[in-house]
């Protein structure tokens, strides 16, 4: 396995085989990450703000927290394409798998509920830590960042005056209030996620000694043509 993962048409995805193996390399991670999105949401001391938009959605339209990530996901990839901002197939395996997988693990009820803040806290934390280091091995992938990922950096080519951080306060503040006036849960876990998700991704990260910089992703065109060339006889 290591010796194929080694390969260079492995690690830019220059074969079929090598996208196709990708793909279920993301679809794994982001299924555990979606275990710990459910950790974090089931420490119930408020919830992520994208999360807080997502279970207000799904309280005030009667429909899945799945169903509700999903809407979301695939309206930040439109967004994304509207900014021309490079799509890759694993973007669309993150909308649907991460939304759904907090659904089977909702289902299956399998964290007990948490009594006090000591014991939530230390849930959230256990649940950003998975999910730091499931986004590493979905972005070795190198079939596309997140669609909100991706919308942070199109808004940042697009309003150069602002910086980054910046744009990235008003977009996790603009989730917030939203989500909120739909009746999702926003408490001392929606500040610990904003401000712990980050450095415990560089902390995920830096463990595995991977730079996100360094990685460069197949567009889904380029994947297509991939898929669509045929080897020279």
């Amino acid at each position: 396995m290591i010796r194929y993962l080694k390969r260079k048409e492995v690690y830019e995805n220059q074969t079929a085989g090598a996208i196709v193996f990708h793909m279920f390399m993301a679809a794994v991670s982001l299924f555990f990450n979606g275990f710990g999105v459910y950790l974090t949401i089931h420490a119930d001391i408020g919830a992520g703000p994208w999360d807080v938009l997502n279970l207000g959605l799904s309280r005030s339209l009667g429909i899945l927290y799945g169903t509700a990530s999903i809407a979301v996901s695939l309206t930040i990839l439109g967004i994304d394409i509207v900014l021309k901002e490079p799509i890759g197939i694993a973007m669309f395996i993150d909308a649907i798998v991460v939304g759904k997988s907090v659904d089977f693990f909702d289902s299956i009820d399998i964290i007990p509920t948490c009594h006090s803040y000591v014991t939530s806290i230390i849930m959230m934390l256990i649940g950003l830590t998975i999910m730091g280091y499931t986004q590493y091995t979905y972005m070795v992938a190198s079939l596309g960042c997140g669609p909100r990922d991706t919308l942070l950096v199109g808004l940042a080519k697009h309003i150069k005056k602002i910086p980054i951080g910046v744009i990235s306060i008003i977009l996790l503040s603009l989730a917030t209030l939203i989500g909120w006036i739909l009746g999702g849960p926003v408490g001392i876990g929606t500040i610990i996620c904003a401000f712990a998700t980050g450095p415990i991704m560089q902390f995920a990260f830096h463990t595995v000694h991977f730079d996100a910089a360094t990685v460069k992703h197949q567009s889904i065109f380029k994947s297509l043509r991939v898929f669509a060339s045929r080897p020279a006889a």
